[in-house]
């Protein structure tokens, strides 16, 4: 989970980022769980890896996202405030 601050990814990447982000924040607004939201897009994500990658590399997909939550990537993410529907 790298963040992006020269603006190098790939167009279809941050397209992509863009969709997910509108679907999570549709998701929040239905009152679904944080926890189910993130649940099916890692399941999704996994089906898709797999649908596309050999075991080898969907490994080395999940090894680097293991590095960047050890090494404190995702500090960020946890000091901003979580996002809430408006009643």
């Amino acid at each position: 989970m790298q963040q992006d601050p020269d603006g190098m990814a790939p167009e279809d990447l941050s397209h992509a980022g863009s969709v997910v982000d509108k679907a999570i924040e549709y998701m929040i607004e239905q009152r679904i769980a944080p926890i189910s939201i993130a649940s099916a897009l890692l399941g999704g994500a996994l089906g898709l890896l797999a649908r596309s990658m050999d075991d080898r590399a969907v490994a080395a997909v999940l090894r680097n996202a293991l590095a960047s939550v050890e090494s404190g990537e995702l500090a960020e993410a946890r000091a901003q405030p979580p996002a809430t529907p408006d009643a």
